[in-house]
């Protein structure tokens, strides 16, 4: 007896505390929801005079009180305070509160079993005055407010993933009714016209990325480079030694007729169907389109016209590169049969160069990573490894001398993480550089094209060959870069992290550069996630379809871009703009704090990898050596594991960077040498599942 007592007396404290959520909490889903909307403060309680509400005493006063709850705006809404009242005091008339705490008890136990009918007769009394100071439409079935309170419920908890669920019910409702009136019709309309096919190819956003730094605008146009010849270059006998030869090499070869750009063309078709069973790193042959363009480029020789330094030369496209009559995959299940009638930009360049197209290479599946519909490419350099980055199929052929140069890409990371894993030079050039019509769109302000090569001289010479305006590509520009073959090295001064290779920094010392130690200082602390955004919510609209039609259940890797536009789905167009905003701001304090010509870090850190591609900055990946794989077999192996630096520049300062990246070389041979493909040692094999674990998968674009 005594404990019942007890529970009375101590339920009635509770009460004296905060009598609506203890009621509240008693009920169904419906009081649960008004006990939250207490919680938020969006509903209140109030005794004799509305003024009451908030007044921490009320609960405990001692004379006879109304107890009512109310939303907390809604006396606005009334006529006046005394009306509001009247009205919830004709409603609530059960629920007068006796001075004494015993029976104060009593009565609130009453007052838990009729609360549903209570709150119900209330709800509809706030919502017709709410209906007709508000323009709110009424319930057919005279039961709207209970639903009306459970649908802003929803919503809120909706509106939490967007951080921003501070809007009160009315409010909330508000948005509701606004969004199916307005917003939807438009998101439909707009969707209907534009993102309807995947892909963006068509119908480029008009707000244009630049780069630039200089308040002046670049003027007029690019001169090219004048480039270098290979003299006394004399054709080799071996065709492995054909294969590892440069650009400049290969060209001067064909230029003194040692050799045709067919037979050329034939030892690369002969050691991609070699190698690609093992590094799964083609996916299409164009050999008859190859042959053809060999031919054609024999012909003009023979009638004394040559083309310059990519004359009959082969190459490799990455496969979001498209050409026509031949697949464009992806890299994609949902796509790997797609074939798209566009002439890519890039491609249009190179053929006008005379170069020849062998095969489209891998691309991670839509240019992430290096998954794809038909595998994972692997690392010649030790083929327990993947190639990491969605580039993986370009960076893996040209190390393996499968062909001389191939064209990759980067949105965040896929030029610089698979050059420096397969061992390769490459340039991620100035944002802008070099047109990407044809190209598969993960973003608009972050998508660049560029060159794997042998070396630095090479990545200049296939740079001066793709840059230039693109009528198509809105953020393309003609850009007035220097001559790399041209730079005074002497005249710079060059910075260096301290995660930079120092052979590097002693190298480019040595030849006169003026080294100094370096730091990139900057406040913005949301790099990585600007990044993200920016990049997940354009790839996004350029595969919305792909998403709402349920594709993303097919993709090869579930972990990566199904999650990842998911995210996608709740970034706000405003949180969006802030995003972009805090770029801006990265990008000024980079610019004020780039008092260098250039500087010298590791190419994969991933917030510089974040860094570079927000800011638009060029950076130059360069073999520096090799070191021991982790485990190797006992009686030894040629596999390892190769290290590099990168070279960064200013925006437009492409030609800085790859000086002293042909500096450099031509004091070193790390980029001279082979992978061991054809030499794995007595105990190196290829396994079907490799051994080697590799670390979690970051986001590689």
């Amino acid at each position: 007896m005594g404990m019942k007592i007890f529970s009375v007396f101590f339920f009635a404290l509770l009460f004296l505390a905060s009598p609506f959520l203890q009621v509240a909490r008693c009920q169904s889903e419906a009081e649960a929801d008004v006990a939250e909307a207490v919680e938020r403060g969006d509903l209140g309680i109030v005794g004799e005079d509305v003024q009451d509400f908030g007044d921490p005493n009320y609960s405990s006063a001692p004379e006879v009180k109304t107890v009512c709850v109310f939303p907390k705006n809604s006396a606005k809404y009334l006529p006046s305070q005394f009306q509001a009242q009247q009205e919830l005091t004709d409603i609530n008339k059960s629920t007068i509160l006796p001075t004494c705490p015993c029976r104060r008890a009593a009565t609130l136990l009453e007052m838990v079993k009729n609360y549903k009918k209570i709150w119900d007769m209330f709800c509809q009394k706030v919502m017709d005055l709410m209906i007709h100071s508000r323009s709110l439409a009424p319930s057919k079935n005279g039961n709207e407010c209970p639903k009306n309170i459970t649908e802003a419920s929803q919503i809120r908890h909706g509106l939490t993933l967007l951080d921003a669920d501070f809007f009160n019910d009315i409010k909330v409702l508000e948005i509701a009714k606004g969004a199916k009136e307005f917003n939807i019709p438009i998101i439909r309309t707009n969707r209907k016209l534009v993102a309807s096919i995947n892909g963006g190819l068509h119908n480029p956003s008009p707000l244009v990325f630049n780069p630039e730094w200089s308040k002046e605008q670049s003027q007029g146009k690019a001169s090219r480079f004048n480039h270098p010849s290979a003299s006394g270059i004399q054709r080799p006998i071996n065709e492995e030694d054909i294969a590892f030869m440069s650009v400049l090499e290969l060209g001067e070869l064909i230029k003194k007729k040692q050799i045709t750009s067919e037979e050329l063309t034939g030892i690369f078709l002969k050691r991609l169907r070699r190698y690609n069973p093992v590094l799964e790193s083609v996916v299409t042959y164009t050999e008859d389109l190859a042959y053809q363009q060999a031919k054609e480029a024999d012909k003009l020789l023979s009638q004394g016209v040559h083309l310059g330094p990519l004359h009959g030369i082969p190459y490799g496209l990455k496969d979001i590169i498209s050409v026509p009559l031949y697949k464009t995959t992806w890299g994609s299940t949902t796509f790997k049969n797609q074939v798209l009638n566009i002439e890519a930009w890039v491609y249009k360049r190179l053929k006008s160069a005379g170069a020849v197209l062998v095969a489209k290479l891998v691309t991670g599946s839509l240019a992430y990573d290096d998954i794809w519909f038909g595998g994972r490419t692997r690392n010649p350099w030790n083929i327990e490894e993947f190639s990491t980055g969605s580039s993986a199929g370009p960076a893996a052929c040209t190390s393996a001398g499968m062909i001389p140069f191939a064209i990759g890409s980067e949105t965040a990371g896929s030029i610089t993480y698979p050059a420096s894993r397969c061992g390769v030079t490459a340039l991620r050039p100035t944002f802008g550089s070099v047109g990407r019509t044809g190209v598969m769109s993960l973003s608009e302000s972050l998508d660049k094209l560029g060159p794997f090569c042998r070396n630095a001289a090479d990545c200049a010479v296939i740079l001066d060959a793709i840059r230039g305006k693109d009528p198509d590509d809105l953020s393309s520009r003609d850009i007035p870069f220097g001559d790399p073959f041209s730079v005074d090295i002497t005249k710079l001064t060059v910075g260096y992290l301290d995660d930079a290779d120092m052979e590097v920094v002693h190298v480019l010392e040595s030849k006169g550069v003026k080294v100094v130690p370096f730091k990139l200082n900057y406040t913005v602390d949301s790099v990585q996630g600007i990044l993200n955004f920016t990049m997940d919510v354009d790839m996004l609209a350029h595969f919305d379809e792909w998403q709402r039609s349920g594709k993303d259940d097919d993709y090869e890797a579930q972990d990566q871009w199904p999650v990842e536009l998911r995210l996608a789905r709740v970034v706000s167009a405003v949180d969006y703009l802030q995003a972009q905003r805090a770029r801006g701001k990265l990008i000024q304090e980079v610019k004020e704090n780039f008092n260098v010509d250039a500087f010298i870090g590791n190419a994969t850190d991933w917030e510089r990898v974040c860094i570079g591609n927000l800011v638009g900055l060029p950076v130059i990946v360069v073999p520096t050596g090799f070191k021991n794989i982790p485990n190797p077999p006992p009686t030894g192996t040629r596999r390892r594991t190769t290290v590099n630096t990168g070279i960064y520049a200013p925006p437009n300062h492409d030609h800085i960077a790859l000086a002293l990246a042909m500096a450099y070389q031509s004091a070193t041979n790390h980029h001279k040498q082979r992978p061991p493909i054809d030499d794995l040692g007595p105990n190196d094999t290829i396994p079907n599942h490799p051994t080697v674990p590799t670390p979690p998968r970051r986001l590689h674009m």
